[in-house]
């Protein structure tokens, strides 16, 4: 298998994948049916290429070796986040190899139920500001980053303009953010796509921000929004703050592909095994021999 053969290569324990989701089944189907409907929207077609059931798609993560991965998670409304939790809460329980995972909305009662949710375990949240169409500068969500800063737990966070731009997504929303909490650590989803150049900015000015892989530099996105070149070299110097995400199972190639997309950047086979194992087994203190 081509996923084993790339960590046989490098030596690796296994994969850390910071970005993969896992929702319940009623909203998976409807961003599936949302994929199912991006050829229009954007005249590309998107095929869900491991579209199968749950327990299917978890097998699948341990046949690649992924040791650690999570279930991203997110609401479109008010009234969702709470509810989404529990779910998630429990599926970590049912499945030890992912990471306890949660989300959040700016809505009354939010910095309750992250509290909650941090107390009970969890070990990374996702905002999708894109979906949710929110300011993460939003007032009621202050105390919520407050406390995520002070924990320590990553935030998972699709910011940047792609595959549509948002009404907050781009880099100003999320510097603003920064600047109120300095310490928070922001996982930028996709690299940013395709403000690359701007994210990479704000990760070398905040020592906590990080980015996430997620197909970032396979064939789909440089199609799309080509990672600039002229960027290799900081990319190779934020080494130890780029985590592996893929996406899956929401994606319209192979697991493979995305590893083989970083492989050929050229940037060394040190550098892959931080970004691919390394880099998340050191956040989420996997290297100590915790459990996910």
């Amino acid at each position: 298998m081509e996923v084993r053969q790339f960590q046989e290569r490098l030596g690796l324990a296994g994969l850390v994948d910071v970005h993969t989701h896992f929702m319940p089944e009623r909203v998976l189907r409807k961003v599936w049916a949302y994929f199912d409907a991006v050829g229009p929207l954007t005249g590309m077609e998107w095929p869900i290429t491991y579209r199968r059931d749950e327990d299917e798609r978890v097998a699948l993560l341990r046949e690649f070796g992924v040791r650690a991965f999570t279930a991203m998670l997110y609401p479109h409304k008010p009234g969702m986040a709470a509810w989404l939790n529990t779910w998630a809460a429990e599926f970590a329980a049912r499945t030890p190899d992912c990471l306890h995972t949660a989300t959040l909305f700016p809505e009354e009662g939010v910095d309750t139920y992250v509290r909650e949710a941090v107390e009970s375990g969890a070990r990374v949240f996702k905002s999708h500001l894109q979906v949710g169409a929110y300011d993460p500068g939003h007032e009621l969500l202050d105390p919520a980053w407050g406390l995520l800063a002070e924990a320590g737990i990553p935030v998972v966070t699709h910011c940047g303009s792609g595959p549509q731009p948002g009404k907050y997504t781009g880099p100003e929303p999320v510097a603003r953010l920064l600047a109120r909490h300095p310490r928070l650590r922001l996982v930028v989803a996709h690299m940013g796509m395709p403000e690359y150049t701007d994210f990479l900015d704000l990760a070398e000015r905040y020592g906590e921000v990080r980015l996430d892989t997620t197909m970032a530099f396979t064939d789909f996105s440089e199609g799309l929004t080509p990672f600039p070149r002229q960027e290799l070299a900081r990319l190779a110097d934020l080494g130890d703050r780029v985590l592996l995400g893929t996406d899956f199972p929401n994606i319209p190639y192979p697991y493979s592909h995305q590893l083989h997309a970083l492989e050929r950047l050229g940037l060394g086979d040190d550098w892959l095994r931080a970004v691919c194992y390394g880099n998340g087994a050191r956040l989420f203190g996997l290297e100590r021999g915790d459990t996910p």
